[in-house]
């Protein structure tokens, strides 16, 4: 009679270590994944959102037809300067990597259009992953809600894992 109820006991020993286990394993690795994927997505965010002002402000000089230009120059720490630009014809663009380019305006649109687009193209990429993460979380919640026995939630009380 002593050996069912000891074979229970390992059984259910076992089934707790698995548990935590995968329990671990959403927090410590597809949690970390989910968070590093979308921390790197708002950043492609920010880069986009930085071209598309480019963009706006060359658009804005080419309207106005001026070569001169005044504006206000950071020299760190939010220590700004007044400056003014004889030429505004040609400007740096930053290309990637610490690298600037000269540009006349007309490249310099050009230019931001390849790079919008590829950068949209890499944050569509990225939140196919977050999505593919999300779905091994809820994966392995599931297994886990099965591996406990505990009876499946109806749709109204679920949320969302993020």
């Amino acid at each position: 009679m002593s050996l069912p109820v000891d074979a229970n006991a390992n059984a259910n020993a076992n089934v707790d270590q698995k548990v935590l286990q995968y329990e671990n394993f959403v927090n410590e690795v597809l949690k970390r994944d989910l968070e590093k994927v979308l921390e790197q997505r708002d950043s492609v965010y920010e880069k986009i959102s930085l071209y598309l002002q480019l963009k706006n402000t060359i658009q804005s000089l080419q309207e106005s037809g001026s070569q001169q230009l005044k504006t206000d120059v950071d020299l760190g720490c939010n220590f700004f300067v007044q400056a003014e630009v004889e030429d505004s014809s040609k400007i740096f663009v930053a290309v990637g990597y610490g690298f600037f380019l000269e540009m006349n305006y007309d490249e310099a649109l050009r230019f931001i259009e390849k790079k919008t687009s590829q950068l949209t193209a890499f944050t569509e990429q990225l939140t196919k992953d977050s999505a593919k993460i999300k779905a091994n979380i809820r994966m392995v919640l599931e297994g886990l809600r099965e591996l406990q026995g505990v009876t499946d939630l109806p749709e109204s009380r679920r949320r969302d894992v993020f």
